[in-house]
């Protein structure tokens, strides 16, 4: 689950992550805590899209326009943000609605944006995806599918970039999810409950550890902390150097196909986290064992789905690639 979530940070192009678990084994507390990990980013400055001020894919049409007339425009680098999605959020405050006050006050109409518009190159997170209502999960398949969120109501016509990494958190006991949401996610990760009696001691131990003191618990972790975040930024700029093989690549395919994968998000994916994991490594070519590392958490949601399979479809996925790669 954490190699995922570092992966998508490193390459946002993979494409989000889908985390599936029982009840109380930390998934939003480990995707929350990510927060304190993201790199930082430039951003056009008063732009509620989050502009990008050199890649014309992410920028806003007003931005994009000013560029392209000489202007020239205050730049800040700022944290990657992180939105919350509420089960509960409505169509409008998700899309961007219409600003009734400058409406009122100053008799013009004008875009009030929303949390796809926050979310933009950042990520939007999704507590108990498998909840959420199915007129908000097309809004955000549209929106994941494309990059950019698109607005028509009372007379207004907007669009505006909404390029974010999803990650969503479910247990498949509430319900399982919509197997076209689930092919946006890039990656898909299971967690299950620890079953060793000394670790679940030491992480009920940690856990009373930050209850009685939280500043001095982030204190003891502060080295560890800065090292990942390090590792993570020069990962990032390392990553366009990162090559992978002509025969790692068509072998990829080979296990993709044999697994019967529907489309080629799988292909893709695998390729892109593969680089990743290389990069995270330091390391300018990618080896077998990145891709076995990265492989099923690429290809498991993928598969069809076989109601009489007892076995674990990661499993599947490990073992078809040990035939491939042999």
């Amino acid at each position: 689950m954490k190699l995922c979530l570092l992966l998508n940070v490193i390459d946002p192009k993979i494409g989000g992550v889908m985390i599936m678990g029982d009840r109380g084994t930390g998934k939003s507390t480990t995707v929350r805590s990510l927060v304190d990990l993201l790199p930082e980013i430039k951003v056009v400055a008063g732009d509620p899209f989050n502009s990008d001020p050199d890649d014309p894919e992410v920028m806003a049409m007003e931005v994009r326009e000013k560029i392209f007339e000489g202007e020239k425009l205050p730049v800040l680098t700022t944290k990657i943000t992180m939105v919350d999605l509420p089960l509960g959020a409505t169509e409008d405050r998700v899309c961007g609605t219409i600003d009734i006050e400058k409406a009122l006050t100053e008799g013009v109409k004008a875009f009030e944006p929303g949390l796809l518009a926050k979310a933009n190159r950042g990520i939007l997170y999704v507590d108990e995806v498998n909840l959420l209502d199915d007129h908000l999960v097309d809004v955000l398949l549209d929106s994941a599918a494309s990059g950019w969120n698109t607005v028509e109501r009372e007379g207004i016509s907007i669009s505006h970039p909404a390029r974010f990494i999803l990650i969503g958190s479910g247990n498949p006991e509430e319900g399982e999810l919509r197997p076209q949401l689930l092919d946006r996610f890039g990656m898909h990760a299971q967690v299950g409950t620890v079953k060793d009696a000394e670790l679940r001691v030491k992480i009920v131990e940690e856990r009373s550890r930050f209850d009685r003191n939280p500043k001095e618990f982030r204190e003891s972790y502060k080295a560890e902390q800065e090292k990942l975040q390090q590792q993570i930024a020069s990962a990032r700029s390392y990553l366009s150097f990162v090559q992978i093989d002509h025969d790692l690549r068509v072998k990829i395919s080979k296990v993709c196909a044999e697994l019967n994968v529907d489309g080629l998000r799988g292909d893709i994916v695998t390729n892109r986290a593969a680089r990743a994991l290389a990069a995270l490594k330091g390391r300018d070519k990618v080896a077998p064992e990145d891709i076995a590392t990265v492989i099923p958490n690429c290809l498991r949601h993928r598969l069809r789905k076989d109601p009489l399979e007892s076995i674990d479809s990661g499993l599947l996925v490990i073992e078809k690639f040990y035939e491939v790669f042999s």
